[in-house]
């Protein structure tokens, strides 16, 4: 009991800047065991924007409420996905040697490209958020991109080798195999399935109070469908990106799982979008 304790605490303060004040060794063995918990740690999060959210909407309107939302994902975070992104796209977009981008994504340094790729990232995050709170879908559901996100890394850390020879920020979870990844998965799914019977179950309004059931019944896409084309669209990102960066650089690094968060959790929002825009 006490390993699977130290496992979701280290899960939660590698992953969120949420005060857990509780000290665990971070060990090859405790990291690893974490990935099990890394939905949940998904799950804490996007349940705390999607309420976030739910606030905001009752005094400002749905632009600066997706704003201000947006900029509490990124702080929960403290910025360390996004900051993988933008490492990984000034190395990548470079186009120099193999390492030579490793050497780039390693400087601390933010170069023209990493910004402009955050940019847009945040940029088209913002229009997702706001699209689904001025369609009144900023439904519980909006907490599975986050889930399913972070399931998404421990795909890429399972299936693709370390890119650097020296020890970096993800080669401490080197060693995982599909175990880890079994048990990410299930849990992920796990999660989902709850997430998605509140949402159906329990429908909110713009106003946040509980609404009836034909809240949802206007979407032609019901919100059951999460269950599969989440995964099914995640697995796909993951997959494609992971075997892009892994034929660029020789593997993976700690900044490209960041940026594969970054593009999965984009790319659910989307799909939740679509989800929401067919109407019947």
């Amino acid at each position: 009991m006490k390993q699977w304790l130290q496992a979701f605490v280290a899960a939660m303060q590698f992953l969120t800047r949420i005060p857990v004040p509780v000290n665990v060794p971070f060990t090859n063995e405790v990291l690893k065991r974490s990935t099990f918990f890394f939905p949940w740690a998904g799950c804490i999060i996007g349940v705390l924007i999607w309420g976030a959210g739910v606030g905001l909407q009752l005094v400002l309107p749905s632009g600066p409420a997706a704003a201000l939302t947006l900029a509490l994902a990124v702080a929960l975070t403290g910025g360390l996905h996004m900051d993988g992104l933008m490492d990984t796209a000034d190395g990548v977009l470079s186009h120099r040697s193999r390492e030579r981008m490793l050497e780039i994504m390693k400087d601390s340094r933010v170069g023209a490209m990493g910004v402009i790729i955050c940019v847009l990232v945040l940029l088209l995050k913002w229009s997702l958020i706001s699209s689904l709170m001025t369609d009144g879908a900023w439904q519980l559901w909006l907490v599975v991109p986050f889930i399913w996100s972070r399931a998404a890394m421990v795909w890429a850390m399972t299936n693709e080798p370390y890119a650097r020879a020296e020890s970096g920020l993800g080669g401490y979870f080197q060693g995982l195999h599909r175990g880890h990844l079994l048990g990410a998965g299930f849990s992920a799914f796990l999660l989902s399935l709850v997430i998605v019977y509140i949402t159906v179950s329990m429908p909110l309004d713009l106003s946040g109070r509980s609404a009836s059931f034909t809240a949802l019944s206007a979407y032609a896409v019901h919100p059951w469908w999460l269950l599969m084309a989440a995964p099914v669209l995640g697995l796909a990102a993951v997959w494609s990106c992971s075997s892009y960066l892994s034929k660029k650089l020789g593997g993976l690094t700690g900044d490209t799982y960041g940026a594969m968060n970054e593009l999965t959790e984009t790319v659910l929002l989307l799909l939740l979008v679509l989800m929401t825009g067919w109407k019947g």
